[in-house]
């Protein structure tokens, strides 16, 4: 049997399709989340579904007090994935900025504080994969989601560095790069198809990420092509675009 998957921020749709997919090569799995009685359904199918080891796990990312103690009490995972965050509203971040700041916290001082720890046993013990979901949205800052572009940024970057450190460790560490994916996040945003994936397809090219030992992916290759262009603008033309 493989070892044990931990996927943190479970309830998303994009972590329910990551788990599925660990779970049908034979991981058992450990969820995590903050409320875990919307994972006990998940739980059973997947028990059910592929006759692995499923346990529920109280998590909660923004109390970072509390992740040294969580990470302590676990059986300490072969895998990680890190599938914590929120977008928020970029108008109502604009206007708020306690509220900016708890998108900053959702999606980058709570993920890399629970990593950080995990990264920790992970390297005393010698081995280990943790894989950070991030975003395209880090790639550059723009007017439509600077906030939580910025955050996602600053946690590509904490990724980067992770998994420079721990190169010579026996652990490894990826950085997912989704692009848009049809989840409860994008609901109501019009997508265009060529470049939105559905939540199967991140799960399946994590699952292939971490058995390829890969560092940085993009969930669709095209979106490669689209970041580098976006990068690349002159800064006096990118400011009087409206991405």
């Amino acid at each position: 049997m493989s070892g044990p998957v931990l996927i943190l921020g479970a309830t998303s749709g994009m972590a329910r399709a990551v788990a599925r997919s660990f779970a049908e090569a034979g991981h058992p799995i450990q969820l995590a989340a903050r409320d875990i009685n919307r994972l006990d359904d998940d739980a059973d199918d997947l028990r059910t579904r592929y006759g692995v080891d499923v346990t529920l796990h109280a998590f909660d990312a923004l109390a970072t007090d509390t992740h040294a103690a969580f990470v302590e009490g676990l059986d300490l995972p072969q895998i990680a994935i890190c599938a914590v965050g929120a977008m928020g509203d970029q108008d109502q971040s604009a206007a708020d900025p306690l509220g900016a700041a708890m998108v900053i916290r959702s999606n980058f001082e709570g993920p890399a504080s629970i990593l950080a720890h995990l990264a920790n046993a992970m390297e005393a013990r010698g081995s280990g994969t943790l894989v950070g979901i991030s975003s395209v949205a880090g790639d550059r800052g723009r007017a439509s989601n600077y906030v939580y572009g910025s955050a996602k940024a600053g946690f590509t970057a904490f990724l980067s560095g992770l998994r420079n450190r721990l190169a010579r460790k026996g652990v490894h560490v990826v950085t997912v790069l989704p692009g848009f994916v049809r989840t409860a996040m994008t609901d109501g945003m019009d997508l265009p198809g060529p470049l939105t994936a559905d939540p199967e397809e991140v799960g399946t090219a994590i699952l292939k990420a971490v058995e390829k030992q890969k560092n940085i992916i993009y969930t669709r290759p095209i979106w490669r092509v689209v970041m580098a262009v976006i990068r690349n603008i002159p800064e006096p033309i990118f400011k009087k675009t409206s991405l």
